[in-house]
């Protein structure tokens, strides 16, 4: 089949996608509620204690039991990556790439079954879900790559001019050792295993966490990882239902990396205690958005507002990149409108697994919660809503966390302008011209994502002035989201980042070394 699949082509796949999808939903249903374990060491452990992982689609759907991360447990999955760790680095990195490369075609072979469970377990539609699972195998292909095209990131330097001596120098870059993962709920497969492909084609061994809502996304890949043949100890994974592992792990003194992705409290408190050692260590931390979109008078209305119902409100704007504000010229906002508006009107909710619904539930009850607090809180604060603006409970959606896609323009002064919501609410503000749009745009401590809708000199100022790390311009596949392995690097600036640099850009791979200038005198 020739069709790419990536978040701006998912919009128009062909049928077989369709068929080969439904297939695996009904062979997975037919086979959860099962007993998992954690992996380490390349074997199953087993626990005493185990929770059950239920859908968000319908709570009654118990999709598994997974067992707790107690302390001794999570100090055996280090031990197990420390002791792996010599062996795996002193491996050619051929051998790790084939290794490597191997994961990343067994996920596409099962793309359809993994894809299957992380629509249950997350409650993506199965474009969203399949795309997922597709960008993962990206990620272990595009790493691999960038290893190579960098030829390991050992460099040959000018020797010293030294007139009786031969003085060689090097610069070489290593692996640190043990790398912690702490992977998000709302892209658990993808956002586990991308850091762990970094990490292990570098040379590290990893420990990865899957979030308490996701823990069978995770197992998925440690099974992809188990059966590609990573040597024993390289790769190891942990079940924390309850939400009590992260911090053991993070703070264990035998990590010497991390990769987190979650919210900025968290992802600002693992920085803080990982610069505050007896020596600083490694933290890549992607901690969110409070992602705009500026909308000018010389804007294609149609491209905005298609790329504004689909960044707002794919995966039920639960993505650290979904649009949440849209600042309008005034002279054109009433016409955005007009065109947003039955946009989101028949956007079909339901279960998220069948063809005909574009969004599913929020996560879990907590995000279920925020979002009637947050309508209620735009209603109290006199804001217009435009679509939506309620659970929805009728039916299926009974015993899920169904809620409306909900457009609001509220006052500029109301507190959700500065609130990652995670739901799916998206504020709308008119403004007079597009300098306020982006005062506005810029005027939050985030800075994960931006869109544009203008003409070509207006797009070039655009770029020029907004503070965010991933930017799109007149783009009606996501005003804000779509980032793809190979073709849009992905970080954030300000609060939303620690680092300042992309996933899977250039400089990404090096993130998980560290320099050693070696000089030898002959």
């Amino acid at each position: 089949m020739s069709f790419r699949l990536t978040y701006s082509t998912m919009f128009n796949p062909p049928p077989e996608l369709h068929e080969q999808f439904d297939a695996a939903i009904k062979s997975v249903r037919a086979e959860i509620g099962k007993t998992n374990d954690h992996f380490i060491n390349g074997a199953d452990v087993t626990a005493e204690t185990t929770l059950d992982d239920t859908s968000p689609i319908n709570t009654d759907w118990v999709l598994g039991k997974f067992p707790v991360a107690t302390p001794e447990i999570i100090d055996q999955a280090v031990a197990a990556a420390k002791a792996a760790f010599p062996s795996w680095r002193a491996t050619p990195a051929a051998e790790r790439n084939r290794i490597l490369r191997r994961v990343g075609k067994l996920i596409e072979e099962r793309v359809y079954e993994i894809s299957a469970a992380v629509a249950l377990e997350v409650g993506k539609n199965r474009m969203e879900a399949l795309g997922e699972i597709q960008e993962t195998a990206d990620f272990f292909y595009c790493y691999c790559d960038d290893f190579e095209k960098h030829e390991g990131f050992d460099h040959k330097l000018p020797d010293d001019p030294l007139p009786d001596f031969a003085s060689h120098n090097r610069s070489v870059m290593k692996p640190y050792g043990v790398w912690a993962v702490v992977a998000p709920f709302n892209f658990p497969f993808a956002l586990a295993g991308g850091p762990t492909a970094a990490a292990l084609v570098t040379g590290n061994t990893v420990v990865v966490k899957g979030a308490p809502d996701t823990p069978w996304a995770v197992r998925l890949l440690a099974e992809c990882m188990r059966d590609a043949g990573v040597p024993q100890g390289v790769f190891n994974y942990l079940s924390d239902p309850d939400d009590t592992a992260g911090p053991l792990l993070v703070d264990h003194p035998d990590v010497a990396g991390v990769t987190f992705t979650g919210s900025h409290d968290v992802g600002m408190q693992i920085c803080r205690k990982s610069a505050a050692g007896a020596f600083p260590r490694p933290c890549i931390a992607e901690m969110g958005g409070k992602n705009a979109a500026i909308v000018t008078a010389n804007g294609d209305l149609d491209r905005a507002a298609l790329g504004i119902m689909r960044s707002a409100f794919g995966l039920s704007g639960q993505k650290c990149s979904a649009l949440s504000r849209v600042y309008v010229e005034e002279s054109v906002a009433d016409a955005l409108i007009d065109k947003l508006k039955p946009l989101v009107d028949a956007i079909n909710v339901g279960d998220p697994t069948r063809v005909e619904n574009y969004i599913g539930p929020v996560g879990n009850a907590e995000a279920y919660e925020n979002y009637k607090k947050y309508v209620g809180e735009l209603r109290e604060g006199d804001a217009t809503i435009i679509s939506g603006g309620g659970a929805l409970t009728d039916g299926e959606m009974e015993k899920g966390y169904f809620c409306a896609p909900t457009v609001a323009e509220a006052s500029l002064d109301h507190r959700l302008w500065k609130q990652e919501m995670f739901v799916p609410i998206v504020m709308l503000a008119r403004v007079p011209d597009k300098e306020t749009g982006m005062k506005l745009a810029n005027d939050t401590s985030l800075g994960l994502t931006a869109g544009f809708f203008g003409n070509p000199e207006e797009t070039e100022w655009f770029f020029d002035n907004i503070e965010a790390g991933v930017t799109y311009a007149n783009r009606p596949q996501g005003a804000t989201t779509g980032a793809w392995p190979g073709y849009q690097p992905f970080g954030g600036w300000k609060g939303s980042g620690s680092t300042g640099k992309g996933i899977a850009s250039f400089y990404y791979l090096a993130e998980y070394m560290r320099e050693q200038s070696q000089t030898s005198v002959e």
